[in-house]
């Protein structure tokens, strides 16, 4: 397996697929990687380099106790793209990988990346606060960390129904994808697990997204139940200079079907123009 170990001494997995211009996925909560392979074999075989990693407590990364924190998942970022000499990157973040990723361009700038996609990511804010109204109240993240510290197993399985959708009437639901995406979340500790709840929830990226001096392309479902648009996509779009906002009509929060097949192009189209 490939990986690099951290300033602090944490090892890092990752997955580096394809040459050319590097792609640079960042993955949701409470995921890895693999959940992104249908992307980096897209862009593998369109003549990129797809690159992604397990955060920190997730997958096959190393679990420490402390460093859990969304200052700590971007300079892990910023020490993958040293450790393999990254430039004129694309960086992709999905859900927490979106706040990562802003949190990376706010902490490390824009030195080497040339381009973004924040896909139904947690910037600017999702708490519910006196400035920002839109957001969800600190009782939502409160039943998560009580499903997770309860019974992550039975929790993350119900998970996947708000996740990809599953709940809506006519919904195709497979068992494949929830499969997978109890598997993945089963390889999170607990302590990571848990302690990321704060971070994608009460971070505030709002002077990140000011940094933002690229391209920019923000991808947002109308009907995410996991980081609902009210809050997120369309406010981030105006605090990033260069921001193309696309709303997808009736989309959920995770990657599936037709949804995944629509952001596959419009990812392809971004990276390729």
């Amino acid at each position: 397996m490939s990986t690099f170990t951290t300033a602090d001494g944490t090892e890092i997995f990752y997955k580096d697929w394809g040459t050319g211009r590097p792609v640079v996925f960042s993955h949701g909560w409470p995921l890895n990687a693999d959940a992104w392979d249908g992307q980096l074999r897209l862009v593998a075989e369109n003549g990129f380099r797809g690159i992604a990693h397990d955060r920190r407590g997730h997958g096959r990364s190393g679990q420490p106790w402390q460093g859990n924190d969304m200052d700590t998942y971007a300079d892990d970022l910023a020490q993958l793209l040293d450790e393999l000499d990254i430039r004129d990157a694309v960086l992709v973040g999905h859900s927490t990988g979106g706040g990562e990723v802003a949190r990376y361009i706010g902490r490390h700038g824009t030195t080497r990346v040339s381009k973004a996609v924040l896909l139904s990511a947690v910037p600017p804010l999702m708490l519910r606060t006196e400035a920002n109204p839109d957001g969800l109240p600190i009782s939502a993240f409160d039943d998560i960390r009580a499903g997770v510290a309860a019974n992550r197993s039975q929790f993350y399985q119900d998970l996947t129904d708000p996740f990809y959708g599953f709940n809506r009437p006519g919904a195709a639901v497979s068992k494949g994808m929830r499969d997978a995406f109890w598997l993945w979340s089963m390889q999170v500790g607990l302590k990571g697990a848990y302690d990321c709840v704060k971070q994608f929830s009460e971070t505030d990226f709002t002077e990140d997204l000011k940094r933002f001096d690229i391209p920019t392309l923000v991808l947002h479902g109308d009907d995410d139940q996991i980081v609902p648009i009210v809050a997120a996509g369309p406010k981030s779009a105006e605090l990033i200079k260069d921001a193309t906002l696309k709303v997808y009509p009736g989309s959920p929060h995770g990657l599936y079907g037709d949804h995944e097949q629509e952001f596959n192009a419009d990812l392809l189209a971004f990276v390729s123009s």
